[in-house]
């Protein structure tokens, strides 16, 4: 008799466990975008000397950027690089970033993904790249930017947008910071408890949309990235046939670290890297 209860009491507290586990499952698979998308909804206003760029996705949607200039002083000739941040925050956050780029001879735009910034609507993966190449076109329509040195530059999340939009309008180079392979990868490390992939509706394919893309790109990642373990950039760079790509790793670096955020180090790769990929405009001696 004992025997029986001691089943009994087992079989309720395994029923148990399984509902407490499938609603953590529906639970996962109803919130997952507000579990993907970490979105800075206030509309930053422009420190001096960033200008406000508007800019129109192919849906009709008005969208927000921010244009810096490089330094006069830099170098010539100077890239112009797109930024695509990672889900967290806005582009005001990005700041020290170009302001690191512009500082060593590049222009850079900062873009936010709708839902951040001040942008209208709620980002999902559809239309993010979309959105970024709205961004690409509007900069190179701009007289004081050479729309043949127009790079892509991909944060996290942000690489997934660059890499697909890359294989839609190739750029002469694509940075990405902090890449994976897919979202799934991220997820089964973080909820292996999880159906992860079978739960997602966002894929953001890194690896596969980076497979139609034969520009030289670089990886850059931290080595103690807990968010984004730099195992998944090391795959991303193992995987990649299709041309040139080089990995950069900093020591010690976590994934929201000022390090490959817009630390020297990180800086200093993108900044040698940009001249060796692209070729010299004509006439540059």
């Amino acid at each position: 008799m004992a025997a029986g209860r001691w089943v009994s009491v087992t079989w309720k507290v395994l029923a148990v466990v399984m509902v407490l586990w499938l609603l953590v499952v529906l639970a996962a698979w109803l919130l997952q975008r507000q579990l993907i998308y970490l979105p800075d909804r206030s509309a930053p206003a422009p420190p001096a000397g960033v200008e406000e760029v508007s800019y129109t996705a192919a849906d009709g949607t008005e969208l927000t950027a921010w244009f810096l200039p490089a330094d006069s002083s830099s170098r010539p000739p100077h890239t112009t690089v797109v930024v695509a941040n990672g889900n967290g925050g806005n582009r005001a956050g990005r700041v020290p970033l170009a302001e690191g780029l512009t500082g060593r001879g590049h222009a850079v735009l900062l873009t936010d993904y709708r839902g951040y910034g001040g942008n209208p609507g709620d980002p999902r993966e559809e239309v993010l790249a979309e959105d970024f190449l709205a961004a690409v076109a509007r900069l190179a329509d701009r007289p004081d930017v050479d729309p043949e040195r127009i790079v892509y530059l991909g944060e996290s999340l942000g690489s997934a947008v660059v890499s697909e939009a890359a294989a839609e309008r190739p750029p002469p180079a694509l940075v990405l910071r902090s890449p994976f392979t897919e979202l799934a990868d991220v997820g089964r490390h973080h909820y292996p408890f999880l159906p992860v992939r079978t739960l997602l509706r966002e894929r953001f394919p890194t690896a596969e949309h980076l497979s139609a893309y034969e520009g030289p790109v670089l990886v850059v990642a931290g080595d103690s990235d807990r968010i984004v373990p730099d195992r998944f950039s090391r795959r991303v760079v193992e995987e990649h046939t299709a041309g040139p790509i080089s990995l950069h790793l900093i020591e010690g670096a976590d994934h929201n670290d000022r390090a490959v955020l817009s630390g020297d180090e990180f800086l200093d790769t993108v900044d040698a890297f940009l001249p060796d990929a692209l070729p010299q405009p004509s006439g540059n001696d």
